[in-house]
Order: C-alpha cells, then sequence, then structure tokens
C-alpha cells in the first residue's frame, strides 16, 4: 500500500503520491504535528492555515499519474486516512523547550541565566516565538531536554 497527501491552502494545494509510511511520517506528519513548515511541490506550508488530506491505497502506476488526473485516481482507489496516521505519528519525544528572556542585549549567557526560571512551553510554541522574531529580543537561548 501507498500513501497520497493533499496539502490545500486558501488559494492553492500540493499533492504527493506513491510515500512510503516512513516517508509520510517523516515529511509530512511529523512537521505537521510540530506546526514546522512542510516544503511540497514548489511551496511552503504552516499547518495552521491549510488542510492535510491522506489517503491510502495501491500505487498509482505512471499512466494513473498523467494528465492531471492523479487525485481522482488515488480517491477511486484509496480510503481517506488522515485521522488515524496523524493519531498514530503522535510525536512521542518531542522534547520541552524553556525559554529564559532578558532585555540585556549585552549579557552573557551566565548573567542571562542567573535568578532566571526557565519557563517549560510546548515544542510548538517555542518554534512560533522564534518565527515571531521580535525586535525587542536581542538573543535567544532553548534548551531542550532529551
Amino acid at each position: 500500500m501507498a500513501f497520497h497527501v493533499e496539502i490545500a491552502g486558501p488559494l492553492n494545494h500540493a499533492r504527493a503520491f506513491n510515500l512510503s509510511a516512513e516517508k509520510l511520517r517523516r515529511s509530512i506528519l511529523e512537521p505537521w504535528l510540530a506546526e514546522r513548515k512542510i516544503e511540497l511541490g514548489d511551496h511552503e506550508w504552516e499547518p495552521r492555515k491549510c488542510t492535510l488530506r491522506v489517503l491510502e491505497g495501491p500505487e498509482l502506476e505512471p499512466p494513473e499519474l498523467s494528465l492531471g488526473q492523479a487525485w481522482s485516481n488515488a480517491e477511486r482507489s484509496a480510503v481517506d486516512v488522515t485521522r488515524r496516521e496523524l493519531e498514530q505519528a503522535v510525536p512521542r519525544d518531542l522534547p520541552d523547550a524553556f525559554i529564559v528572556a532578558t532585555e540585556l542585549p549585552e549579557a552573557t549567557v551566565a548573567e542571562m541565566l542567573s535568578n532566571q526560571y526557565a519557563q517549560p512551553i510546548p515544542w510548538g510554541q517555542a518554534l512560533a516565538t522564534l518565527d515571531g522574531r521580535d525586535p525587542d529580543v536581542a538573543a535567544v537561548i532553548i534548551v531542550t531536554k532529551r
């Protein structure tokens, strides 16, 4: 069996066909659950801004992938397993992240960490914080637990 994936945003979509379970988990499901950007097609997709659909069925042969009919062929021969695959791919070992904020851009790491309480937050929230690119943040230290 193979997996076929569609990620759809408000204006466009991307699809991938004939993925193995490992490739699906590593390149689509884990980043999706961690709310990291996913590269598919010629676009980067943010899970918060799009939808994911996963089909499981027979591998599509080259003639079935041609002439823009691939997704229709996949829908006819496969089953929607999006929910099942997302539930099974729940990241078990994603680390917690600890963020320490400081307003002293010239501070050393030791100074930044002295008398500070590191607030544990989910990894996805840490990534969103980093992606926010707050101009008042001079330095960021992320400590992850294994």
